[in-house]
């Protein structure tokens, strides 16, 4: 089979698809392997978004691919979507967002720790959103839920991989959720420690807290 039938099934696919396709099924229907059908797909990107009478091009989005209107298009576009539009997200939500982005799978008592403020609102907001989704339970007490991102937001954020994302931030936050591993070991690290064990050592460390801020401000 020549590149040609290969473009033309993959174009017939993206297009049926709708949503992204990975490489591998890619490869499955079309019967190639991973470089020669990355070779048609990074060709027909170029013929795409070199021809001005082209209203498509294709995105790769998490060692995937998916057929997409062109940016430019934007604001023609939304017109056939306005009665479906819902409102953007809030600062909150763009920051849960951002951590569970640079530590998934994490749970919500962890966003919680990073964030410092309770996180409900915007973890139901981005679950709503399909940005983030439930994938699994921590082996821990109460096996927490697990959060991730997902591929809406790789292709609303315009992100092919992990490797897309700001080095900087992540790294801040990294340090951030490291620290608190560490924490999470040494409770974890004694299996005679139990759950109310824990809850009681945190409401004495809070209840410490109190009284010093009460002792410095008198």
């Amino acid at each position: 089979m020549n590149l040609k039938k290969y473009q033309q099934i993959i174009e017939g696919l993206l297009f049926a698809a709708g949503d992204r396709v990975s490489i591998e099924k890619i490869c499955e229907v079309i019967g190639t392997d991973k470089k020669t059908a990355r070779l048609v797909l990074n060709n027909m990107i170029v013929n795409y978004d070199s021809d001005p009478s082209r209203g498509i091009t294709i995105r790769e989005i998490n060692k995937g691919y998916q057929m997409c209107s062109k940016p430019e298009l934007y604001q023609y576009i939304k017109i056939l979507f306005e009665p479906r539009q819902k409102s953007g997200l809030s600062q909150a939500a763009l920051e849960t967002l951002a951590i569970i982005a640079f530590n998934r799978p994490i749970t919500k008592a962890r966003i919680e720790k990073i964030r410092g403020v309770n996180s409900d609102s915007s973890i139901e907001k981005l679950l709503e959103k399909n940005l983030i989704r439930e994938c699994g339970r921590l082996d821990a007490p109460g096996r927490p839920l697990l959060y991730e991102t997902t591929e809406e937001f790789f292709r609303c954020f315009g992100f092919k991989s992990d490797s897309d994302l700001p080095i900087f931030e992540f790294n801040e936050i990294k340090q951030k959720d490291a620290e608190q591993t560490y924490e999470d070991v040494q409770v974890n690290a004694n299996p005679n420690t139990s759950v109310n064990e824990q809850v009681n050592t945190d409401e004495q460390g809070n209840k410490d807290d109190r009284e010093n801020k009460d002792e410095n401000e008198k």
